[in-house]
Formats: C-alpha cells, sequence, structure tokens
C-alpha cells in the first residue's frame, strides 16, 4: 500500500497565441453573436498604452433605470457571464439560457483549430465572445463592439492553481476588470461566484476574493442604483469524487485523523447555477452575502466513505492518515520557498491541500466561532449520494478533479 500527496501543479496560461510576426499590438478580438446578430472585430491599443488610453477615455456607465431589468420578462435581460468555460460557469450559462435570458459568455481566446467551435458548442445559446479579462482595454473594447447593453454581470472566475500570483490575477483583478466593463455597459447587478472557505481567510486566494467582496459591496455604498450578490458555495459534488473509482477498485478510503475534520454541505453543480440564476432577478438575494450548500444533512468524510461503500455492496475499508503528514509536507515545502523562492507556489498548494483536509466547509457561527451545519444553508434536490452513485455506474467524465487535487 502506497500512499503519496501532490502539491505541486503546472498551471494552464490563461492566454497564449503565436505570432509569425513582430507587431505592438495585443490580439484582436473577436465577437460573434448570432442572438444579437452582430460580428465585430477590434484591434486594441498597444498593451504599454492601455492604462494611459483607459484613463482617458473610459466609457461612463450608461444611463439605465436600475431595477427595471428586475420587472422585464428573461428574454429582454441581458446577462454577461465570466468565467463562462469554467466548472460552475458552463452550468450557470446553460441555466440563464435555459431561463431566457439574453447570455453574453465572455471565454478566453482557445488554442488550437476547430476549438472556438468547441466552446460555442459548450455554450449553446450564448453570444460568446472570445477575449481577454486579464486585459482591462481589450475586455472594455470587447463588449463595446459588441454593441449590447447589459442588465446583470455574473463573475465564475477562480484561479485555476491557486498559485500566489495567479490568485491575485484572477480572483482579484480579472473580476475588478469585469466588473467595471460591465458598469460601463449599464450593468446594475453583479452577482459573484466566491467561497465559503474566505471566512477563514488562511490562503491567498480566498484574500484576493475578500479584497474584491470589499470592493464589490463598497460600489454598491456609493451608488443606490447599482447592488449585488456574493454567494458562498460549500464543496462541489467533484470535490468529493476522487476516490470513487480507486475504492471501485478495491482500494482503501483514505482520510485524515479520525475522518470528521471537515464536514460540509456539498451541492451539485446544476442546483448551484440554479441558485446563481435565483439571485439575478430575486430582490430578495440582493445586497447580501449568501452561504449555500445542498440538501440534507452535513457528511464527514467518514459519512461519505460509508456512503460509497454502501453503494458498492461492501465492507467499509479506510486507511486514516494522522493530519501531522500534512503539516510535516507544508513545513518542509515552506523551508524550501524561503531559500528558493521559485517554490512559493509549491508551498501554497501544501497550504491548501492542509486547508481542505481539515476545515470544514460549513458557516461560521459568530457567537461561537464554530463551524455550524444548522447555519449553512441547504438548496436543491441533488444529493452525494445520487452522484456517487452516478459516478460509479458512469465514471468521472465531465467531474474532472482538475489541477488540486490531493489523492
Amino acid at each position: 500500500m502506497s500512499l503519496s500527496f501532490s502539491f505541486f501543479s503546472k498551471p494552464f496560461p490563461l492566454h497564449s497565441q503565436t505570432y509569425f510576426f513582430t507587431h505592438p499590438f495585443p490580439p484582436p478580438i473577436l465577437c460573434f453573436s448570432p442572438k444579437f446578430k452582430t460580428l465585430s472585430l477590434t484591434i486594441t491599443a498597444a498593451a504599454a498604452d492601455a492604462d494611459a488610453a483607459d484613463a482617458s477615455t473610459s466609457p461612463t456607465p450608461q444611463s439605465r433605470n436600475s431595477a427595471s431589468f428586475r420587472t422585464k420578462p428573461p428574454h429582454q435581460v441581458n446577462v454577461l457571464v465570466v468565467g463562462s468555460t469554467g466548472y460552475i460557469g458552463k452550468f450557470v450559462v446553460k441555466e440563464l439560457c435555459r431561463r431566457g435570458f439574453n447570455v453574453v459568455a465572455v471565454a478566453r481566446e482557445p488554442s488550437g483549430d476547430g476549438t472556438r467551435n468547441v466552446v460555442e458548442r459548450e455554450l449553446t445559446g450564448a453570444a460568446v465572445c472570445f477575449t481577454d479579462v486579464t486585459n482591462p482595454a481589450s475586455l472594455e473594447q470587447s463588449l463595446e463592439a459588441l454593441a449590447v447593453p447589459i442588465d446583470v454581470a455574473v463573475s465564475c472566475l477562480a484561479s485555476r492553481s491557486g498559485g500566489i500570483q495567479d490568485s491575485w490575477k484572477i480572483d482579484y483583478e480579472a473580476t475588478r476588470n469585469s466588473l467595471a466593463a460591465a458598469r460601463h455597459r449599464g450593468a446594475a447587478h453583479f452577482v459573484l461566484l466566491s467561497a465559503i472557505c474566505v471566512q477563514k481567510p488562511l490562503l491567498e486566494f480566498q484574500r484576493a476574493k475578500l479584497k474584491f467582496e470589499s470592493e464589490l459591496a463598497g460600489e454598491a455604498a456609493k451608488d443606490p442604483d447599482f447592488s449585488y450578490s456574493i454567494v458562498r458555495p460549500t464543496a462541489f459534488f467533484k470535490s468529493l469524487g476522487g476516490q470513487v473509482e480507486t475504492v471501485k477498485d478495491g482500494k482503501p478510503y483514505v482520510m485524515f485523523g479520525d475522518g470528521r475534520l471537515c464536514s460540509c454541505k456539498p451541492i451539485s453543480e446544476e442546483d448551484l447555477a440554479a441558485f446563481i440564476a435565483d439571485c439575478v432577478v430575486e430582490e430578495s438575494k440582493a445586497g447580501r452575502i449568501l452561504p449555500v450548500g445542498g440538501p440534507g444533512k452535513a457528511l464527514t468524510p467518514l459519512e461519505q466513505g460509508e456512503i460509497l461503500f454502501r453503494l458498492l455492496g461492501r465492507k467499509p475499508k479506510f486507511l486514516k492518515v494522522p493530519i501531522g503528514v500534512m503539516d510535516f509536507a507544508v513545513g518542509a515545502l515552506e523551508l524550501l520557498a524561503k531559500v528558493f523562492p521559485a517554490m512559493e507556489d509549491a508551498a501554497e498548494y501544501g497550504r491548501i491541500g492542509r486547508y481542505y483536509a481539515a476545515e470544514s466547509m460549513l458557516v461560521i457561527d459568530p457567537a461561537t466561532g464554530e463551524y455550524s451545519a444548522d447555519k449553512t444553508p441547504g438548496y436543491g434536490k441533488d444529493t452525494l449520494e445520487e452522484f456517487f452513485a452516478r459516478v460509479i455506474r458512469d465514471g468521472m467524465a465531465g467531474q474532472e478533479l482538475g489541477e488540486q487535487s490531493i489523492f
């Protein structure tokens, strides 16, 4: 029996293209909207001049009645979604389109021949705009080129790696760029997909998210015609499915400590997307921080493993790893990072693993300072047991763990 922990992750580039000649311009922006029947090509100014151009020519927010979109039928409401190709973003786009909203889905410029078509198929029903959310000038001009006003913006942006620089570049800067661009197109409401773990910020991505949350609330405080909803979900189903195949193959279910260290009320991607869509127009959700989990009771890792073994019809077999193993690994990585600065992200990945091995994904009761299942709202209908049964039957296709898997 061997047990390994991987804290090293190589982030994917957010945007890459190959040029066969030297030029001073960032990539051109192409926006095609079958819904709005527009095709626009924009070539932005040189990146070196972007800040100066933005300061002197930034458009002012369009004059619109901020509350009016809530009184309109969905087909008259334009919703901008950034992070639309991410794990949750794709489901949010699908749900908003299903409800009849006009959706503008912002996506990274894909690499490789034919991949634009793949992205557009994934986001069927939306007007797909390929641009770079990390470049404020490009994002502004791409939305300007699309030539449609925005009523509501939804951000599903999240760092792909959790690395220090990547967290601030995406969870803070790119999300801030998206807010500014949406506001300049008239957005009166902003829905932010955050995370419940920011209650106890020990990691860089949590600090980056909190900084933007604060600025978003500040924007609303300055403008009574602007509102926001901050959604803080608990664990996603996909983050708990990584051991299904190994247990199915006869290996033990691995947990830290006694298996009761970290509880959660996991929520499916469909249920979370539905909750986010509710936030688009429900006034009762405006101006609020909204923690949300799935239906049913909170589950410990021990209980999650028991569900899995019951579904497989097998006697439970657990491997309990002392949390000190994680502490040692993190300590070693942090020591290396002091000597080799290039190891800073590796140390951060270790801290991320340690955090999720020990901290519950539940609301912290301010009166006691403890995690509280009772104070963590449930939503939706999908259960973890149903998810496990589906993965046992069909595998993890579409539920890939990505770069932050621990086991």
